[in-house]
């Protein structure tokens, strides 16, 4: 899929974000979800602070979780970090840290309080 199709399926459909970050980050994200078939978008909010959030249908927000948790592990596999959750044990009553950031605090509506990386 490319940016074309992409904008023509998401015409007329209600986006949400799925991920924020710098403009390296996003397009390199972007290319990877066109490239497994998910529709995705671009826009620059104009609170952002020079950050790109990537927009999808919130039908595609589970693949492209999962395709974010497989990113992580491989990071993390070929780093040769320990198990627990993405490599990273919590600490007892304590979050995890997020993948993306490493913020360890409850997750907002199933996304990162910090980066808006969803999680769940």
């Amino acid at each position: 899929m490319n940016e074309d199709v992409a904008a023509e399926v998401l015409a007329d459909e209600e986006l949400v974000p799925a991920i924020q970050g710098t403009l390296d980050d996003v397009k390199k994200m972007r290319d990877q979800c066109l490239g497994e078939g998910i529709p995705v978008a671009v826009m620059a909010p104009p609170d952002s602070a020079g950050k790109l959030v990537l927009l999808v249908r919130e039908a595609d927000l589970p693949r492209v979780s999962e395709f974010l948790h497989s990113e992580w592990r491989g990071h993390i596999e070929r780093e040769g970090r320990g198990s627990g959750l993405f490599g990273v044990e919590a600490k007892e009553g304590e979050e995890p840290p997020c993948p993306a950031c490493g913020t360890a605090a409850p997750l907002v509506e199933g996304a990162c309080s910090e980066c808006g990386l969803q999680l769940e």
